[in-house]
């Protein structure tokens, strides 16, 4: 049985562009349209911007920038709060959005909305609390004051996979430092990021500050955005070959830059691993959001005196998982986003079918309407194979056996682990507390969940190394992302010399 309330939802709201405080349609009247991936139906169709509205948009921040820094902390705050309370208020209406355009099941979408949430929360409190310093020379002759201060009009780019945490995630922090934004939302996902929109407009946030452009043609947009000069910083979330494009970009006039890029994730289960641990923290970490997660345990490497055990186990509870429509009753698994990442995840698993891998469930795509492919778990898998050097993206398990009955095969299993440009987040299971902390320093990425396989969490420092990206959200230093560091001299009347 459907019961979303999401088609009430959809049709109440405002599918334009919102530039300086008002929703309206794009300079050249064109819109696009945004589709149920587990369907096919038609949802809505929302504004196509284009360079001219990048331009409105950036305007807009500009001219609000000096304004909005001005204000003061607590006042961010509030908004902030009063935007988390509104979104807490209306998780089942955003969730089932969220489930239309995008396809997670509403327990999961629900989920997302808790998390996002609390990005503005956190953020909230954060606003309050920018500190600086003050102190005096080694000569005693001046004083150092050290200020933090907005770094002025954002460019922040979210993906389709979470369109509200990752939308919250970059307009918190910039909302509390005092930053005005341009946002533009995934094309394939933008409703869910319109309903965050009338959501600040409603929790009180000033016009101008937050300018969002929905577009099916995100480089004319962003490119205009990114030449500007009126920019100071960017944020994205996306695939590491648009961020190296939009840091090529920031070079030209030294934009701040936040990138959250693509990862291919190691899992290991050591032989003394909690097997039963392990298989439900990789369902979390590989079944979040069908696997289409820049966290998603991409690379499970299983000790060979346990992979057995640990395969039938995982194949056992993916095979029971339920497919379907995000917005019936008891689905576990939705659709993917689009046919185009069906077709990725066919074509991976069959070149590792063709490199000897062996499926254990799924494998087959399936025939209907909508994008769905089955939870799929393979063994054997060469490290040859295409599925080992690039994400996935889809809910496909693939296992590597390492090690032997001799050796606990810690050294091969890091040498696999760390052969990747990639170093977002790693994952390993171990009930030894010496080789957890071995692990843990050694494994080449920025975050590292030992016997747990989730990470993300809005107190948390998010972010990867080498090509997974350049900084962090979320935790403490989520806002300093967003601000300049300014040092004031003064010297000290009477000093000596």
């Amino acid at each position: 049985t459907v019961t979303s309330p999401a088609p009430a939802a959809i049709a109440a709201l405002h599918t334009g562009l919102y530039i300086d405080g008002r929703w309206g349609p794009a300079a050249s009247g064109a819109t696009f349209a945004v589709t149920n991936p587990a369907t096919g139906a038609l949802l809505t169709h929302v504004a196509d911007g284009g360079i001219d509205d990048a331009r409105r948009a950036l305007d807009s921040a500009s001219r609000q920038q000096a304004r909005w820094a001005a204000t003061p902390p607590r006042t961010r705050s509030e908004i902030l709060y009063r935007a988390y309370d509104l979104i807490v208020e209306r998780a089942d209406e955003i969730a089932a959005v969220m489930t239309a355009e995008m396809g997670k099941p509403l327990a999961e979408a629900r989920g997302e909305v808790a998390y996002g949430a609390e990005f503005f929360r956190w953020f909230a409190e954060e606003a309050v609390r920018i500190g600086g310093d003050h102190t005096t020379t080694g000569d005693g002759a001046n004083r150092i004051v050290v200020s933090k201060q907005p770094v002025g009009p954002c460019i922040l780019i979210t993906p389709w996979n979470f369109p509200l945490a990752m939308g919250t995630r970059k307009i918190g922090p910039a909302i509390a430092a005092g930053c005005t934004m341009v946002f533009k939302p995934a094309e394939l996902t933008p409703l869910t990021a319109l309903l965050l929109a009338a959501i600040l407009a409603e929790a009180g946030l000033p016009d101008g500050v937050l300018n969002m452009v929905t577009t099916s043609d995100p480089a004319a947009v962003v490119g205009e955005w990114m030449s500007s000069g009126a920019a100071r910083k960017v944020s994205f979330t996306g695939s590491t070959e648009v961020g190296k494009t939009l840091l090529r970009q920031a070079a030209g006039t030294v934009m701040r830059t936040s990138m959250e890029l693509g990862g291919n994730a190691p899992f290991i289960v050591c032989a003394d691993a909690d097997l039963d641990r392990a298989v439900d923290g990789l369902m979390v970490a590989k079944m979040r959001n069908m696997g289409q997660a820049c966290t998603a345990a991409n690379r499970i490497f299983v000790h060979r005196n346990v992979i057995d055990e640990f395969t039938g186990k995982l194949a056992e509870q993916m095979k029971a998982l339920v497919v379907g429509d995000g917005s019936v009753a008891g689905t576990q698994v939705g659709p993917l986003v689009e046919a185009a990442a069906v077709d990725k995840v066919t074509t991976l698993v069959d070149d590792a079918l063709g490199r000897g891998a062996r499926v254990m469930t799924g494998g087959v795509r399936p025939d209907g309407p909508g994008h769905f492919y089955p939870p799929t778990v393979l063994t054997d898998v060469h490290p040859d194979s295409e599925l080992m050097r690039t994400e996935i993206f889809g809910p496909v398990a693939a296992l590597t056996p390492f090690g032997s009955t001799e050796s606990d095969g810690i050294d091969e299993v890091l040498t696999l682990a760390n052969d990747t440009p990639w170093g977002l987040v790693g994952y390993a299971y171990t009930q030894d507390v010496d080789r957890a902390d071995r692990l843990s320093d050694a494994l080449q990425v920025g975050m590292v969940g030992i016997n747990t396989g989730l990470v993300s969490n809005p107190a948390a420092p998010f972010g990867g190394v080498k090509e997974s990206g350049l900084g962090r959200e979320g935790g403490r230093l989520g806002i300093e992302e967003f601000l300049d560091v300014k040092y004031v001299a003064r010297p000290i009347r009477g000093a000596a010399g």
